[in-house]
Parts: structure tokens; sequence; C-alpha cells
């Protein structure tokens, strides 16, 4: 079986292929309070509700997978969008 480094290796971005690496704790915490807030919307536009447990950032920081209940969400609709490229 693998472990959770190694299966995190390789996760990919599904539209870019590019690698996927934990979110820091900072990071989190600021798009968890910007979901508080109402304040966050994912690539389909809707309104971020449920906080995350955690995230998978894409190489180039410009998107945020959400993971909840340890499971990662790798949908292109529900991913967080960072920068205003994407």
């Amino acid at each position: 079986m693998a472990s959770a480094d190694s299966l995190s290796k390789l996760l990919r971005c599904p539209e870019t292929r590019q690698e996927l690496r934990p979110l820091d704790d900072s990071k989190l915490d600021e798009l968890n309070e910007a979901i508080r807030a109402g304040e966050l919307h994912n690539h389909a536009g809707d309104e971020v509700e449920q906080t995350l447990d955690a995230g998978l950032i894409r190489e180039d920081d410009a998107v945020v997978y959400p993971i909840r209940d340890g499971v990662p969400n790798l949908l292109i609709d529900d991913r967080i969008p960072l920068k205003d490229s994407d």
C-alpha cells in the first residue's frame, strides 16, 4: 500500500497535469477566513460555503483543490482560483 507522501507525489492537476502539493497552514487560514466572509468563489463562479480541512495547491500557485473529510476534490469547477488569470 502506498504511503500518503508517495500518493501525494502522484496527484496532478486534472487540467494542466502540474504537480499538486499540500497547502500551507497560513494560506489555508487565509482561504477559510475568506470563505467565512463570503468572499471566495470557485472556478465555476459559485460561492464556496464550506471551509477547507486542507487543500492541494497547484505547482504554479494559481489554484487550490479543496480537501474535506480527508478526501481531495479534483473537479475543475470546484477548484479555487488564487490568481486573476485563472
